[in-house]
């Protein structure tokens, strides 16, 4: 290796960001591997790359001893003071032990290394930027199925869809673009693995955060969300200010605003309820579009009955009771529907 050798690398590592010296060291420690792998295992030593020539020096730690006993790792006190008058037993010395073939043996190996940790660090970088994506959303493009896994590029990554994130109803074709929710981020052995989901819940919240600007500003809190993907999302949404409307604000002008969110989950339904303290007014507001005529809670056991004109306890139920179980899940009651003419009886 030469003076060019350490340039090359220095240009490397300014290009992929990373540190100049992190490589040599590297080098460094896969040099003595490499020298005890072809030249014997036994000796002490240490490898010196010239931060500026690029010269690859060995050194073999020796031992300053009265008498020798093993030459590999000991050097006679007579011969040490020949090197330098200043050693003294017990000195640990440094014998320049190079080979005449190394340098090839150096290039190769130095080339191996670089490759390595060019490679690593990409990956650490890939990693982190994925790892700080966690929880969020991204665009990605389908590009094949796999064991039903749909992997999906984004960006320097291909992303793993599992089935169990896979909406039922959902088609996923090639270079269909899709948006997804980040759910975790692995280091493996063959690099970063991100497993991404089209069912988790979060996808909606981070959905309205992007398309709603009072939520992304902070002055409409999404307070609770409840989900059957594919199919419907309840959301419950709160204003901190008084002349802010949280439904009209998500909903937005003519409903463009909940329009392109549906569009991006492929028509799934989603009914946005005013979020209020008072459970009575809240599960009244859950169970939307149903009309409600009555409350009754029991704050003990958090169970809630409730009352409905006749003609809308099929609505308030739901199609598979689907819309009550939604309702239960965004309020966290337990609720029991029954009919005006029921609850009469």
């Amino acid at each position: 290796m030469n003076a060019e050798f350490i340039e090359a690398l220095e240009q490397i590592a300014k290009e992929k960001s990373i540190n100049t010296e992190v490589l040599l060291d590297a080098i460094e420690a896969a040099l003595i591997s490499a020298y005890k792998r072809n030249f014997g295992s036994s000796q002490n030593v240490s490898v010196n790359i010239d931060r500026i020539s690029g010269e690859v020096k060995v050194f073999a730690k020796k031992k300053v001893v009265e008498e020798i006993e093993n030459d590999f790792l000991e050097i006679g006190l007579e011969q040490a003071r020949s090197i330098s008058k200043k050693y003294d037993l017990g000195d640990i010395i440094d014998i320049e032990v190079t080979p005449k073939k190394f340098g090839r043996i150096a290039a190769q190996t130095a080339k191996q290394v670089v490759v390595q940790r060019i490679r690593e660090a990409e990956r650490g970088i890939i990693f982190e930027e994925f790892f700080s994506r966690q929880n969020d959303i991204a665009t990605g493009i389908v590009q094949r199925v796999e064991k039903k896994n749909v992997m999906v590029e984004m960006g320097k990554i291909e992303a793993i869809l599992a089935p169990n994130e896979q909406v039922p109803a959902e088609e996923y074709h090639f270079n269909d673009r899709i948006k997804v929710y980040v759910i975790e981020v692995k280091k493996t052995t063959k690099g970063p693995q991100v497993l991404i989901s089209r069912t988790h819940p979060g996808l909606v919240k981070r959905l309205f955060e992007k398309e709603v600007p009072e939520i992304y500003e902070g002055v409409v809190e999404i307070k609770s969300i409840s989900r059957e993907p594919g199919s419907r999302t309840k959301i419950a949404v709160h204003s901190v200010d008084a002349n802010v409307d949280p439904v009209g604000a998500c909903v937005g002008p003519k409903g463009n605003r909940v329009q392109v969110i549906v569009d991006e989950l492929r028509g799934e339904k989603i009914d946005i309820i005013k979020w209020n303290s008072d459970p009575v007014e809240y599960i009244a507001a859950s169970l939307s579009p149903a009309k409600v005529l009555k409350v009754d809670v029991n704050e003990d056991e958090k169970a809630a009955k409730v009352i409905v004109p006749d003609y809308q306890l099929s609505l308030a139920i739901g199609k598979e009771g689907q819309n009550a179980r939604l309702a239960a899940k965004l309020t966290g009651w337990k609720i029991d529907i029954k009919s005006e003419s029921q609850s009469n009886a």
